[in-house]
């Protein structure tokens, strides 16, 4: 269970006991050594500065999806957040100093708990669906929904904005 904080909402109805708008399918599960939510690094940068490696195993039917990613230096991997809560709608980070929606936030407590996390992909093996990674901030275990090529000449955005670092 999770405590609540000052100034956080939850919504009326529990988004995971609705009837769901489309289906998911699991591809696979990331291999990280992180078991507990309280020693998973809360972001990227966090997960790459332990110096822990991380993998994700590809299901069988989905292997042959990886042809073409050996050209590629750099992953988005989307990840179902299993373990997060549904209902928040409104959060209060305990470094933050104001409340926040979901949508402003990285936060897995969503209504639909997905992980975007963008990766260094070290190696991978099609034939067994072992793809080694730099790192990753998700728990061990957790489910993949989607694997996507990081492109730099569309992905990086020049004239982005910075939240200020209370924001994240």
């Amino acid at each position: 269970m999770f405590e609540m904080r000052g100034g956080e909402e939850v919504l009326k109805q529990d988004p995971a006991g609705l009837p769901p708008d489309g289906p998911i399918v699991f591809i696979g599960r990331v291999l990280s050594p992180w078991k507990e939510r309280e020693n998973c690094p809360k972001n990227m940068r966090a997960a790459r500065e332990t110096g822990q490696p991380a993998s994700l195993l590809i299901d069988q039917p989905y292997r042959p999806g990886l042809a073409g990613l050996q050209r590629v230096s750099h992953i988005y991997v989307l990840t179902w957040m299993h373990h997060a809560p549904r209902n928040l709608i409104v959060q209060k980070p305990r470094h933050a100093t104001e409340a926040k929606g979901v949508f402003a936030l990285r936060s897995p407590a969503r209504p639909n708990p997905i992980g975007l996390h963008s990766v260094r992909l070290i190696s991978f093996d099609v034939e067994t669906g072992r793809m080694e990674l730099d790192a990753i901030d998700a728990l061990d275990g957790t489910p993949v929904i989607d694997i996507k090529p990081y492109f730099p000449s569309v992905d990086a955005l020049a004239d982005a904005l910075m939240p200020d670092r209370n924001d994240k």
